[in-house]
C-alpha cells in the first residue's frame, strides 16, 4: 500500500470533521471519527462470513442453555470478534429514516468485546447526537464509501491508519491531549533505549517478544515497540499486552488491536495496583508514561494490604510513596513483571518509564521512596537515567527522565549507572500543543536527528564517560551503584542546663501536670515563689533548695522520677556553660541541637564526626541506633556548571541603556 493512498483514507476518515464542525467542538472530532473508523474496518474484516455468522447466530437464538460464542467465532473465520446481524453500513445508510435505530441494532449483535469498546465511546449517544444535529445520514456516507477492506488494507497499514487519526485528533484537542497521548517522538525515542540494545537477539528467527504497558493510555508506546521490533526482524511475533483506568483511552487502544488482527483481550480496562490484569504474566519489553504526581488515595487499602501482608510474594515490598504521587508504585508493579534470568544468563527484562524529577530524590532515608530506590539500586537494576528538555509533554511543561532497568545487565554495565544529560536536545515547534513547545528533532524537514544522537549516544554512554575527547563526554556520567547511597546519621550533642526561679519558671512549674495534680499544687507553687531570683548551677543544689522552702512552708516533697522531670524541665534553663545532664551516667542529648550529617556508603561514620564535626563541637557523638540508609540520585547536580555573574561595568552599562529608553519613551508620552 503506497502513501498517498494511505494519505488518502486518512483524509476521508477526518473529512468528517468538516460535518461536525459547529456541533461539536475540536476535541470531541475523535469521538465519532475513531468509533466510525473501527466500525467499518471490522465490517470489510467480516464481510466474507457475515452470511455464515448470520446463519449459525440464527440456529442458536432460541437454545438458551447453549452459549453460541465459540460457534459464532469459528463460524467467522476463528476471529476474537464478529456481528449476529445481516445489516452494513451502506443497509443502514439505504434507509435514512430508520438510520439511527438500525445502527443501533446493528452495534449491539455485535460481540461483547466489540460492544465494550464501543460503550466506552459512547457510541449509542453520538449516533443520538449526529441524529438530532441532523448529521448521521453524512458521516454514514463517508464511512460507506471507505475502503478499509484487508485485501486493499493490511492490518500493518491499517494500524498506521488510525495511529494517524489519534494522532490528528490529539492535536488539535490540546484541552485533553496530555490525558490520553505520549508525543510520538518521545515514545520514539524511549522506545530506542528500551530496545536498541537487544538488536542483535532480535535478529534471531523464529522470535516471539511480549510488551506490557501498565497504563498504556491509546497504545502508543505498545505500537512503538511492536514497530521497532518488526523493523528489525519481519518474521518476529510480538504480543502486546496493556491495561488503562482511562475508559476513552482503553476503548482507543483495543481499537487499535482489534484493526490490527490482535488479541483485544490482551488490552484489560482497570486499575493497574488494585487490579492487575496480568497477575501470572512475564513480559520482555515493559514501558509506561504514569501520570505525574497523581495520588493513590483511592487504591490505599488494596496496596497498604499487599504491602503489609504479602511482603516478597506481593510487588510492594520494598515500600511505599508519599499519597500524592503513584509513581513508583507503576514503576514496582513493572518489576514484579520481569522474567527472571537463568543460570545461562537467558531470559530477563528491560524497562523503560517516564518520570518527573521528584523520584529522584524525594523522601528521606528510610523513607518510601528511598527505600525503594535503595531496592532498585541493591539488586543492580537501574541501567540509566536519561534527562529530557522540559516543555515535551502536551500537558506539563516540566522537567521529565527516562528510567532504563533490567535484570540482565551486560558485563560491563554491572554495578554501574549512566546519567545522560539530553536537556539540550530540542528544537521549538512553529505552533505549541498545550504546554508542549519543544520536541525532539527527527531528522526531517531539515531539523536536527536529535533522537538518532540521543541513542547513539546511549550505546557509547560508557565509553562516552571515559573519553575526554569524546565530542559528548560533558553529557554522561557513569557512577558505582553505591556512589548514591549514604548513611543519615544524628549527631547529638549534651544538655546543658543552668537553674533559676523566675515568673516564667514558676509558670512553667505551676503549668506541669505532676504538679497539677498535687492536692496543694498553688502552696506548692507558693513555697517555691519564696525563691524568685534564685538560681543555681547544678541540679542536686537547685533541688536541695527547693525540697528544704517546700518542706518549710509545711509540705511535703513528692517522691517519682516523673516528679523531678518535670521540675527539671520547668526551671531549667538551658545554657552553654550549664551542667551537663546525665540520664544513667551517660550524656543527655539535647533535642534542640539534634543534627543531620548524610555520609557516603563506605566511609567510617565516627572518621567523619571527627574530621567534619568535632573541630567545631568536641562534645558531638553519633546515636547509631538512629542511623539510616538512603538513596537519592541528584541528576541536576551532577551536571551543573558554574557560570560566573557577569562584570557589575557590563550590568550597569545595561541599566543606564535602559534608563535612556525608558526615559526617551516617557518623553514621547507627554509630547
Amino acid at each position: 500500500m503506497n502513501s498517498s493512498k494511505h494519505t488518502e483514507l486518512v483524509n476521508a476518515a477526518w473529512s468528517v470533521a468538516e460535518l461536525l464542525r459547529g456541533d461539536y467542538k475540536q476535541s470531541e472530532y475523535g469521538r465519532v471519527i475513531l468509533p466510525f473508523t473501527l466500525l467499518r474496518r471490522l465490517e470489510c474484516v467480516l464481510e466474507p462470513t457475515r452470511e455464515k455468522v448470520a446463519a449459525v447466530a440464527e440456529k442458536y437464538k432460541d437454545q438458551e442453555d447453549v452459549d453460541p460464542d465459540g460457534f459464532l467465532r469459528r463460524a467467522a473465520g476463528d476471529l476474537a470478534f464478529y456481528n449476529k446481524s445481516d445489516l452494513t453500513l451502506k443497509k443502514i445508510a439505504g434507509d435514512a429514516g430508520h438510520a439511527a435505530t438500525n445502527l443501533k441494532l446493528y452495534v449491539s449483535n455485535f460481540s461483547e468485546n466489540v460492544r465494550e469498546v464501543l460503550e466506552a465511546y459512547e457510541f449509542t449517544r453520538h449516533i443520538s447526537r449526529l441524529e438530532a444535529a441532523n448529521q448521521l445520514y453524512n458521516v454514514l456516507g463517508v464511512f460507506t464509501d471507505l475502503d478499509l477492506h484487508p485485501d486493499s488494507v493490511p492490518n500493518h497499514n491499517m494500524g498506521y491508519i488510525f495511529e494517524e487519526l489519534i494522532r490528528r485528533w490529539s492535536e488539535q484537542s490540546n484541552e485533553t491531549a496530555g490525558e490520553h497521548f505520549t508525543p510520538r517522538e518521545v515514545i520514539q525515542l524511549m522506545v530506542n533505549l528500551l530496545i536498541a540494545p537487544d538488536g542483535d537477539a532480535l535478529h534471531l528467527p523464529g522470535v516471539v517478544r511480549r510488551v506490557m504497558d501498565p497504563a498504556c493510555g491509546t497504545g502508543g508506546m505498545l505500537s512503538a515497540a511492536e514497530e521497532h521490533i518488526m523493523a528489525l526482524n519481519e518474521h518476529a511475533e510480538v504480543e502486546v499486552y496493556g491495561q488503562e483506568l482511562n475508559a476513552e483511552s482503553w476503548a482507543i487502544c483495543r481499537s487499535d488491536l482489534m484493526i490490527k488482527g490482535q488479541e483485544p483481550g490482551n488490552v484489560v480496562f482497570g486499575n493497574s495496583f488494585s487490579n492487575p490484569a496480568f497477575k501470572r504474566k512475564t513480559f520482555d519489553y515493559l514501558l509506561a508514561n504514569p501520570p505525574f504526581g497523581v495520588e493513590w488515595k483511592k487504591v490505599k487499602d488494596e496496596v497498604e494490604y499487599e504491602h503489609n501482608s504479602l511482603g516478597e510474594a506481593g510487588r510492594f515490598a520494598a515500600g511505599l510513596p508519599r499519597i500524592n504521587d503513584g509513581s513508583f508504585l507503576f514503576l514496582q508493579h513493572m518489576i514484579s513483571h520481569m522474567k527472571p534470568v537463568d543460570v545461562d544468563g537467558k531470559g530477563g527484562s528491560r524497562i523503560a518509564i517516564v518520570f518527573n524529577g521528584s523520584p529522584l530524590f524525594t523522601g528521606a532515608a528510610g523513607s518510601g521512596e528511598s527505600e525503594i530506590r535503595r531496592w532498585i539500586l541493591e539488586n543492580d537494576w537501574l541501567e540509566a537515567i536519561v534527562a529530557l528538555p522540559d516543555q515535551l509533554f502536551y500537558n506539563t511543561g516540566i522537567s521529565t527522565y527516562f528510567w532504563i532497568l533490567t535484570n540482565r545487565k551486560s558485563a560491563d554495565h554491572k554495578g554501574k549507572v549512566i546519567l545522560l544529560d539530553a536537556r539540550d536536545q530540542w528544537v521549538k515547534m512553529r505552533k505549541s500543543l498545550g504546554d508542549k513547545r519543544k520536541e525532539l528533532g527527527d531528522g526531517k524537514n531539515g531539523k536536527p536527528n536529535h533522537i538518532a544522537d540521543i541513542t547513539r549516544l546511549y550505546g557509547e554512554a560508557l565509553d562516552a564517560a571515559k573519553d575526554e575527547n569524546h565530542p559528548q563526554h560533558g553529557k554522561v556520567k557513569v557512577f558505582a551503584n553505591t556512589d548514591f547511597g549514604y548513611q543519615r546519621i544524628t549527631v547529638e550533642r549534651p544538655l546543658k542546663l543552668r537553674f533559676e526561679v523566675t515568673e516564667e519558671t514558676l509558670a512553667a512549674l505551676a503549668a506541669a501536670k505532676p504538679v497539677q495534680k498535687l492536692e496543694q499544687s498553688e502552696e506548692f507553687v507558693a513555697a517555691v515563689r519564696t525563691l524568685l531570683g534564685s538560681s543555681w548551677g547544678t541540679k542536686s543544689d537547685a533541688l536541695v533548695a527547693l525540697k528544704d522552702a517546700v518542706v518549710a512552708a509545711g509540705l511535703l516533697w513528692p517522691a517519682g522520677a516523673p516528679f523531678a522531670k518535670a521540675v527539671r524541665e520547668a526551671i531549667g534553663v538551658r545554657d552553654a556553660d550549664g551542667e551537663v545532664q546525665l540520664v544513667k551516667g551517660a550524656s543527655e542529648p539535647d533535642s534542640e541541637l539534634r543534627d543531620y550529617e548524610n555520609v557516603p556508603l563506605g566511609e567510617d561514620v565516627e572518621d567523619y564526626l571527627k574530621r567534619e564535626v568535632h573541630p567545631h563541637v568536641p562534645n558531638a557523638w553519633i546515636d547509631h541506633s538512629k542511623t539510616r540508609v538512603g538513596y537519592e540520585i541528584p541528576f541536576t547536580r551532577h551536571f551543573y556548571v558554574y557560570k560566573p555573574p557577569r562584570p557589575l561595568a557590563e550590568i550597569d552599562a545595561d541599566l543606564k541603556a535602559l534608563e535612556t529608553e525608558i526615559q526617551g519613551l516617557l518623553g514621547e508620552v507627554t509630547e
